[in-house]
């Protein structure tokens, strides 16, 4: 049991693209059991985290109304870029953390403290933001954050 978060990359496959129908194609091709069902979306995990509860928080602060619920939620670009501007500043300046981008306490959320696992969780994430971010061909994708425990 625990925080697991989850930053979900999900594409529409348009049917009139010449490229998305051969990705539709090449998946409807696999043993999926789809009985004449179109594949119409793929979804990817963009990135994984377990217990980064600071990086929770911003979600819920940021994304989610300050709504702490387990539900799936659109994530904007710039709500992204944001994201990843502030992990560089926390890590720039270590004395913001607490108020920049503070752990958030819960329940199997792993350690309140900006701790070791803390720095960890800023540095994985602006490393993958910033593979994601920089991506052109992640630009034709959408992003969707949930969180289970």
């Amino acid at each position: 049991m625990g925080l697991d978060m989850y930053l979900t990359a999900k594409r529409y496959l348009f049917k009139v693209r010449a490229e998305d129908k051969a990705i539709a194609e090449a998946i409807g091709q696999l043993d999926l059991n789809h009985n004449g069902m179109r594949i119409k979306e793929i979804a990817c995990e963009a990135i994984y985290w377990r217990k980064a509860n600071a990086i929770h928080n911003w979600f819920v602060q940021n994304v989610q109304s300050g709504v702490d619920d387990c539900r799936e939620y659109y994530v904007t670009r710039p709500q992204l870029h944001s994201l990843l501007s502030v992990c560089k500043e926390v890590l720039a300046t270590p004395s913001k953390a607490e108020d920049l981008l503070p752990p958030m306490p819960g329940f199997f959320f792993g350690s309140a403290e900006v701790n070791e696992w803390y720095w960890d969780d800023i540095k994985s994430t602006i490393g993958e933001l910033t593979d994601i971010l920089g991506d052109s061909v992640s630009q034709e994708w959408e992003f969707y954050y949930a969180s289970s425990w």
